[in-house]
């Protein structure tokens, strides 16, 4: 008797929209509470701010402490190499 054994995820297939492979039940949860977050106040006021003051190639706007600050994206992006990332 020959048993086959498939490396077959156990949670959702890796797949596009569905990068973390959540099942789907866990990915309908996650994305109703992505557009809850998506369409609160807050984040409807700092959108709205990027846009007046307009995106660049080159740069990120981060918003802290009431203050828009602009980030070069090399420096938003490598995270890891001032350890603030854990592997």
């Amino acid at each position: 008797m020959i048993i086959r054994v498939t490396n077959k995820r156990i949670m959702g297939e890796s797949r596009p929209g569905n990068s973390q492979g959540l099942s789907r039940v866990a990915l309908a949860a996650k994305r109703a509470r992505d557009l809850a977050m998506a369409k609160t106040t807050d984040r409807k006021d700092k959108k709205a701010e990027n846009q007046r003051i307009g995106q660049k190639p080159d740069s990120d706007l981060h918003h802290t402490s009431g203050t828009v600050k602009r980030t070069s994206i090399a420096y938003n992006r490598a995270t890891h190499t001032r350890g603030e990332v854990k592997s």
